[in-house]
């Protein structure tokens, strides 16, 4: 069964970085879409980044292209989120996902696999 496993949340400064990972287990990271999303109190959850199979390419809300960056490593079956220039406004529970079709595509991706999330306080 596809199972994901988010860590790296924590307490930061306005401006400051956090890298989020996302380590997956009973699947290939490199074989499916993978996305990263988050959830504020009282808000909807959003979408935030995504990286597709292997061939494809990244994804990213306007919110935070320039300042967050999506990878892969292959060896580490990790999909990870770098996060820099931290806002307030990025404050929320932030989880990762999988379509888990094989060769899925962000464009297309349809996240039926979820991880527990884990909490980005960005605050002074």
């Amino acid at each position: 069964q596809l199972q994901l496993v988010e860590s790296g949340g924590g307490l930061v400064q306005p401006g400051g970085s956090l890298r989020l990972s996302c380590a997956a287990s009973g699947f290939t990271v490199d074989y499916y879409a993978i996305g990263w999303f988050r959830q504020a109190p009282g808000k909807e959850r959003e979408g935030v980044s995504c990286i597709s199979s292997s061939g494809g390419g990244t994804d990213y809300a306007d919110s935070v292209k320039g300042r967050f960056t999506i990878s892969r490593d292959n060896a580490k079956n990790t999909v990870y989120l770098q996060m820099n220039s931290l806002k307030p406004e990025d404050t929320a529970v932030y989880y990762c996902a999988a379509d888990g079709r094989l060769g899925s595509s962000c464009p297309r991706a349809d996240f039926g696999s979820w991880g527990q999330g884990t909490q980005v306080t960005v605050s002074s």
